[in-house]
């Protein structure tokens, strides 16, 4: 890959995915496949002003051992130094900045139960950390970047070196990180998406009705006084950044007890290194009442079941199907990639911003207000080119604004 656009990626990982302040600590998280480029981000982060960057190596291979070799008792706790280490870090207003390359069968074959149980202790153990990225006091942003692993399980059947070299040219495009001023072309992206989420946040609808030729067939409420977001977002102190490179996405909080009907996925989930395919849920009063996957059933059971906000629903996100990544035509077996390909809901934890006040209130205040609270929230995708959806007011009025996979807004 040419390295003018691989400096220039990692610059607007920094600069406009962070938004690094001169000063500010940066921690970047990234695999050790991808040094080269971690170190790139890094300079670019030094460039920025930070007065700091950490670096968080990982290593999926030595993940994978650990969860086949190590004693069962370790997947039942969560290190103190690691809590304080986010504590330290957050203290201090540190920007998170993330490198993805996972290969996607890194987990495959892992006790699925090892995986449910350490999930569930690290994230009860960072819920404060959780809660701080989530609600947006602390900024953060993802990318992605190929590794050889995940370059040919998305693409089979060319050799190594072609697929990082076609991998590197999809993950380019579908981030808008191609062009020859990514960070003036983010800008721009950004501005298309205010005319929607106006337009959302204006109506106020009561519920969505959205129904797809899969058979997906729900009627999902919405809570009192949402706000839809999408295109990026701003920090508590009014610093703009983009969580999510890319992002093709708008997103609201459903109301976590008022899910009625059937979902159908569209693409196949990526999960733990276990893929979901074939699967479908009912929804009664807000909850999954009936799931059901062609492959890979307990992975979908081990979220589903992680606690009770696993079982409702904490996001929906509306994509066109004339998004970049949408038109590719390619499964990437990556959330961040996949979920701006396709429209899609999240089991588990909504985003208090997603929330008018939501930032203020306590968990309990929140759930009571219609937002659902849990140590998971997983995105799978839904989406498809003949989904419509229609917006239903308090009083039964209804408009279609979403036709055929795309906006009419």
């Amino acid at each position: 890959m040419d390295t003018k656009k691989m400096k220039n990626y990692a610059e607007l990982l920094v600069r406009s995915g962070g938004n690094v302040q001169k000063g500010q600590l940066v921690v970047i998280g990234c695999d050790v496949e991808n040094a080269d480029f971690g170190r790139l981000v890094q300079e670019a982060a030094y460039d920025a002003g930070a007065c700091e960057v950490r670096m968080d190596w990982v290593d999926d291979k030595i993940s994978r051992t650990t969860y086949l070799r190590a004693a069962s008792e370790i997947f039942d706790s969560f290190p103190a130094w690691r809590v304080e280490k986010f504590k330290e870090q957050d203290d201090r207003g540190a920007v998170y900045l993330h490198v993805r390359s996972s290969d996607p069968d890194a987990l495959s074959g892992v006790e699925p139960d090892r995986l449910r149980r350490f999930t569930k202790v690290s994230r009860e153990a960072t819920k404060e950390h959780t809660r701080l990225t989530m609600g947006s006091f602390r900024r953060w942003s993802i990318i992605a970047v190929p590794s050889a692993a995940w370059a040919k399980k998305v693409f089979p059947d060319l050799g190594e070196a072609e697929a990082v070299e076609k991998m590197w040219q999809y993950l380019l495009k579908g981030a808008r990180a191609d062009g020859e001023n990514p960070i003036a072309d983010w800008e721009k992206h950004k501005e298309s998406f205010d005319a929607r989420v106006n337009y959302l946040n204006e109506k106020q609808f009561d519920a969505l009705r959205i129904t797809t030729g899969l058979g997906t067939d729900i009627a999902l409420g919405l809570a009192k006084n949402h706000v839809w977001e999408g295109g990026g977002d701003v920090d508590k102190d009014g610093i703009p950044f983009f969580p999510n490179m890319p992002t093709e996405e708008i997103f609201t909080m459903p109301d976590r007890m008022r899910a009625d009907g059937r979902v159908v996925a569209s693409m196949p989930l990526s999960y733990q290194g276990n893929l979901i395919d074939g699967f479908e849920m009912t929804f009664k009063d807000g909850k999954v009442s009936d799931f059901r996957a062609k492959a890979n059933q307990s992975a979908l059971a081990n979220i589903i079941e992680m606690d009770e906000g696993g079982s409702r629903l904490g996001e929906v996100a509306l994509v066109s199907n004339t998004s970049p990544i949408g038109k590719m035509n390619t499964l990437f077996y990556n959330t961040l990639f996949d979920e701006n390909a396709s429209s899609h809901l999240a089991l588990g934890k909504a985003y208090p911003k997603n929330l008018k006040g939501g930032d203020e209130l306590s968990t309990e205040e929140f759930i009571a207000a219609g937002g659902n609270d849990s140590l998971v929230h997983v995105d799978f995708m839904f989406g498809t080119q003949d989904m419509n959806v229609i917006g239903i007011h308090a009083d039964g009025r209804e408009e279609h604004f979403l036709k055929n996979g795309d906006f009419m807004i």
